[in-house]
């Protein structure tokens, strides 16, 4: 049980990708704190805890400080601290850049890019109080290697998680603390549904689930990710084997896009 006795926050849990890494934290023994501004996440919380895992669920919403905050908090009550952070919480919107809002732009950069930010934030301020070391990981996206059409708010805002994830790794490497990212490329999860009714009505007269299968075809290993190919290596770089890899952005989309 690599992580007996951690505990693990993971944001935009009750769904996807976080709940498959929830899971396999609780599979390895952390407690979870399972976060997302949805009550799904207590759903995620019950399975683990019906599965012999111990987790809560705490509803918030990544761009509000004071949400944050309480997050933290209630992880601490729960479980004395916390030594793995997992910032993953996002949104997509698509649409032709005339037709993009502001609202929008928004949105995305306040979710994907200050939701990172202020939950490292946090994250650092209690692993420092608790001096034991840390591990902050981000979700970053392809979009954080090249961006793609009709999304540059996306980009823009994975781009910043990696700019993010660098800048904090040099700040607190010497206080024991890692922190990385990490590039999902394609994932069978919600948002890639998503994108592929919306990417597929503006680049042409695609069916349900025909861009999608389109784009696989061209991924090397021949098939989309799970949300535990992610969880994999989630849990690798929380683990004690990468003590020594901090600042780093990995791709983990089946060769997807190979730099």
């Amino acid at each position: 049980m690599r992580f007996a006795g951690k505990t693990v926050v993971v944001t935009g849990a009750s769904r996807g990708i976080g709940a498959a890494v929830a899971r396999r934290f609780a599979g390895e023994g952390a407690t979870v704190v399972v976060a997302a501004n949805e009550p799904a996440a207590e759903t995620v919380a019950a399975g683990i805890v019906a599965s012999g895992g111990k987790a809560i669920a705490q509803i918030a919403d990544v761009t509000n400080k004071a949400d944050v905050v309480a997050l933290y908090d209630a992880a601490e009550r729960a479980f004395g601290g916390v030594d793995v952070s997992i910032q993953n919480a996002g949104v997509i919107t698509i649409a032709p850049i005339e037709a993009m809002t502001e609202a929008e732009w928004a949105k995305v950069l306040a979710v994907n890019t200050k939701g990172v930010f202020l939950c490292c934030q946090e994250a650092i301020a209690r692993m420092r109080k608790h001096k034991r070391g840390g591990r902050l990981i981000n979700t970053a996206s392809g979009q954080a290697r090249q961006g793609f059409i009709y999304t540059p708010h996306y980009a823009a805002s994975k781009f910043g998680v990696v700019g993010i994830t660098q800048s904090l790794a040099k700040e607190v490497a010497k206080e024991g603390i890692t922190v990385n990212a990490f590039c999902p490329g394609i994932i069978d999860t919600d948002m890639w549904a998503y994108n592929d009714e919306v990417w597929g009505k503006l680049l042409g007269t695609y069916q349900p689930g025909e861009l999608m299968a389109e784009w696989v075809r061209g991924i090397p290993m021949g098939r989309a990710g799970t949300g535990d190919d992610v969880a994999g290596l989630v849990t690798f770089l929380a683990s004690d084997d990468a003590a020594y890899i901090t600042g780093q952005t990995i791709n983990v989309d089946g060769g997807l896009i190979m730099s």
